[in-house]
């Protein structure tokens, strides 16, 4: 496999034709582990499970029974063993998770448990108890957040993927999942456009360009004052700002800039015709644009309505050193009915030159990409161009560029620079050859060398460890300490010491935002959409006659042909919805509650982090982190000294309900549908992202609980629990429902919004729930009571999956159970403590070792 990649990789680097790179990148985002066939079990291994399913599960799954579809015996038979041990994984979860058997049933104790789990671990998924699978890590593309990352820290270049990349799909809730992140033709163009856009924005292709001075839009005033004051500094090498020039109104400005030397110059103006949208009507309305220099008119030019086109003119003009008066004018042409607000918005004037060979510097970043003199003579610059090829081929490719690889971008940049152009254009061509690589897009990874070659598993090399790491905690490229590391091979050795560097560097934000930001949906809590007028309707008591003043008001709205009847009626409706709105609840779920929102989350997170605290403490704790704008929006008694909108710790009462991520913003929003809550929805993200159950797919034509309230009484509007309880009757509803909607009903006193409340629809809210293994609870603060007490195990288990996920970028499987069981270990022993976690996961097999090959074996005689 390593072979393979290497050789992928040179090829790569060959010049580029789209179809050729294309065929590349298509062929190794599809290579994998060498062996994907299905492995065949001999019957007799199963002999010490089959004992214990027959006591304990065969009346329901076995001997003919096969509840929930489910037949254990018929796994014997299969002739797939790949589709057998994820029906197995399916049997593992529910029993680890205690709802199988069944609360009715007789429950296993803890002995046979065990010995269950045993026989399946080292039975059917034929795992081994002294060489765990560390399972196979397909390569993978970087998604959108780790190339601007990558790009960012490789060029100091801030390219933004989130405009020009379309958005990466997600697998099991996260978004640098290897299996979800394929390249399509149209994202391959835009990695090929993107490598082109960001070696030219940069790299310089000639070794000297003419002078080139900005009077930028900002420094054209209006009082002479100004314009004297300005003379002395307004060479400048950049532009710093523009300045805005109405089509209505006329306008007169002036600036001075300041010329070193006499000669013939390029003169560029760069401006923009802007619009901005007051409603869909045209605006007919002209202006006249002029510029001069010295009392030379060099430009007069009609505008109408561009719709934010870009305009550059060129002039040409000889002109002495010193200071030269440049004037900008505008006048309207028209004086029709102002119906948008059109603008030139003025950006620069540029002078280039003088075009004399003494006047002539290095182009901008020069120095950066070309430290050295460019060698005259052929083997000088051969030399040279492997020099600088090779550094950056190192570290964009994060690991030591090969010989051949290296000898095939060197020979392209020669292609260039020996034929008429520039060096630095040759060694741009090659570096956006590597931007293009499969080796940049993609995440390689290679075996030790030093490792045992005859293992089955055999470590990573430290390159492929570092950007693990890397990318685990910073979503990017391994920095200059990793690779040194790396480079002596000594990054094993101190791995505690990086992991503990890398926690308490600042790129570590990127784990709470990309890790936390997706598992625990804060990352989403400022874009979703929501009803706030619909949630807040939700907490008064019905009002027919309401509605159908509503329903009223729709019907005249939509009518073709409104008479002057209607146009009064409709006024005097949108005044009882004034003073309507006003007996409302009085709260503002705005962009600043959101971001609030996201950052009580991330700084809950980072708190345990920081102090190494139990991983428990996101689900129960005694404080939370608030500023005025989400106290006031929560409403927390006793609270009301927190003022400003820096986030700040604050000890909750004893009395509160809040605390831990259940009744956060982010979750409780995330997990609510735009205009209501939704219990299910609560309960389901519980259920799979904080326990690690399984829950099936719903039935196809499945009724919404919608259909379950007009199927009963169209008149009456019926709370959340009624609308349920008629939902979950349905036979098809009960099996999944039974095991979710008591995790969501404790959880109604919190609004769609996150708001707590006591009332639906002007009747108290009902939150006594039973759960399916028996406990019964009726409030949130006893339902984080039981998972931090009698289901911790369960949330250190989910924690250990949900991290390891994104850490490796693939699904936790059957193999990753025994590698979870050990981490789970270590935090029942440790108090939970989220450092035990994550140092679980960096030495686990999982993160230091590759499956490089499995025996083969066939159908079962």
């Amino acid at each position: 496999m390593q072979s393979e990649i290497r050789k992928t990789s040179c090829c790569a680097s060959r010049p580029l034709g789209f179809v050729f790179l294309f065929t590349m990148l298509i062929a190794i985002s599809t290579i994998s582990s060498p062996f994907v066939s299905a492995q065949y079990l001999d019957p007799e291994a199963y002999s010490d499970l089959e004992s214990i399913l027959e006591d304990h599960c065969y009346d329901c799954h076995g001997g003919g029974a096969s509840d929930g579809g489910i037949a254990l015996d018929d796994l014997l038979e299969m002739e797939d063993s790949v589709a057998a041990k994820k029906i197995w994984h399916r049997a593992f979860k529910q029993v680890q998770s205690s709802l199988m058997p069944p609360p009715e049933a007789t429950q296993l104790d803890n002995d046979v448990k065990e010995e269950l789990f045993d026989a399946i671990k080292f039975n059917a998924f034929e795992l081994d108890r002294e060489t765990p699978n560390p399972g196979k890590v397909t390569i993978r593309r970087l998604n959108r957040i780790e190339y601007r990352n990558t790009v960012k820290d490789l060029l100091d270049f801030d390219y933004n993927t989130a405009i020009n990349f379309p958005e990466d799909d997600s697998g099991h809730g996260f978004d640098n999942m290897s299996d979800v992140l394929t390249v399509s033709p149209l994202l391959f163009e835009k990695y090929v456009n993107a490598a082109n856009e960001i070696v030219s924005s940069l790299v310089p292709t000639t070794p000297s360009t003419l002078q080139i001075k900005y009077l930028d839009g900002a420094a054209f005033v209006r009082d002479s004052k100004a314009i004297m004051e300005s003379r002395a500094g307004i060479n400048r090498t950049g532009w710093t700002g523009s300045t805005d020039f109405s089509y209505y109104r006329p306008r007169k400005a002036r600036a001075v800039a300041n010329l070193e030397h006499s000669g013939q110059y390029k003169i560029q103006v760069k401006l923009h015709a802007h619009e901005s949208y007051v409603d869909d009507q045209f605006d007919s309305n002209a202006c006249e644009f002029a510029f001069s220099i010295d009392g030379k008119e060099l430009l007069r030019r009609k505008f109408v309505r561009q719709g934010g086109k870009r305009f550059d003119f060129d002039f040409d003009l000889n002109l002495e050193k010193g200071p030269h008066e440049c004037v900008v004018s505008v006048k309207p042409l028209t004086k029709s009915k102002q119906i948008r607000k059109l603008r030139i918005q003025f950006h620069t004037v540029s002078f280039s030159g003088p075009n004399e060979d003494q006047y002539l510097v290095k182009p901008k970043g020069h120095d950066r990409f070309f430290p050295e003199e460019v060698p005259a003579d052929p083997p000088g610059r051969r030399a040279y161009a492997k020099k600088l090829l090779g550094e950056f081929a190192t570290k964009a490719f994060r690991r030591p560029v090969e010989q051949e690889t290296l000898d095939r971008l060197v020979s392209l940049a020669e292609s260039t620079y020996e034929n008429g152009q520039p060096f630095e254009a040759g060694i741009a061509k090659s570096m956006t050859a590597i931007l293009a690589a499969p080796r940049f897009i993609f995440r390689e990874e290679s075996i030790d060398d030093n490792d045992d070659p005859s293992i089955r598993f055999p470590l990573i090399d430290e390159y492929s460890l570092a950007s693990r790491l890397s990318y685990f905690f910073w979503s990017t490229m391994p920095d200059a300490e990793l690779v040194e590391l790396a480079v002596a091979g000594k990054l094993r050795e101190n791995l505690d010491g990086q992991v503990q560097r890398m926690l308490a560097h600042e790129k570590a934000n990127a784990f709470t935002e990309n890790y936390i930001g997706q598992w625990l949906r804060s990352r989403a809590i400022e874009t979703i959409q929501i009803d706030t007028r619909s949630i807040k309707r939700r907490e008064l008591p019905p009002d027919p006659e309401f509605d159908a003043f509503v329903e009223r008001f729709r019907t005249l709205v939509r009518k073709k042909e409104v008479s002057e009847e209607d146009k009064k009626e409709i006024q005097a409706m949108r005044e009882e919805f004034r003073k309507r709105r006003k007996a409302e609840p009085k709260y503002d779920f705005s962009g600043r509650v959101r971001r609030a929102m996201r950052r009580e989350t991330e700084m809950l997170f980072e708190h345990i982090l920081k102090n190494n605290l139990s991983v428990l403490e996101l689900i129960d704790s005694d404080y939370t982190f608030l500023n005025e704008d989400l106290a006031e929006f929560y409403e927390i008694p006793g609270l009301d000294e927190i003022k400003g909108r820096q986030m700040r710790l604050v000890q909750l009462p004893e009395s509160s309900d809040r605390g831990g991520i259940l009744t956060q913003g982010t979750f409780l929003v995330s997990t609510s549908n735009p205009d209501r809550t939704s219990p299910v929805k609560r309960g389901l993200y519980i259920m799979e992202n904080l326990l690690g159950v399984p829950i099936a797919a719903p039935p196809p034509n499945i009724p919404s609980l919608e259909d379950a309230q007009h199927a009963t009484d169209k008149d009456k509007v019926l709370s959340m629990r009624e609308s349920m309880e008629i939902h979950r009757a349905d036979p098809l509803c009960y099996s999944c429902h039974r095991q979710m909607d008591a995790f969501g009903l404790v959880i109604e006193n919190f609004n769609a919004v996150g708001r707590f409340r006591e009332q639906e629809y002007g009747e108290g809210i009902d939150t006594r729930a039973e759960m399916v293994t028996g406990e019964e609870i009726a409030s949130v603060k006893e339902l984080k009571r039981i998972l931090v007490s009698q289901r911790k195990t369960e949330l250190y288990r989910c924690f250990v999956e949900k991290m390891l996920m994104y850490a490796l970028g693939r699904e936790v499987d059957y193999h990753d159970v025994q590698t979870v069981d050990e981490i789970v270990e270590k935090l029942e022993s440790d108090g939970g403590k989220i450092r035990t976690l994550i140092d679980g996961i960096v030495h686990s097999v999982a993160f230091q070792r590759t499956q490089l090959q499995i025996p083969e074996s066939g159908p079962k005689k």
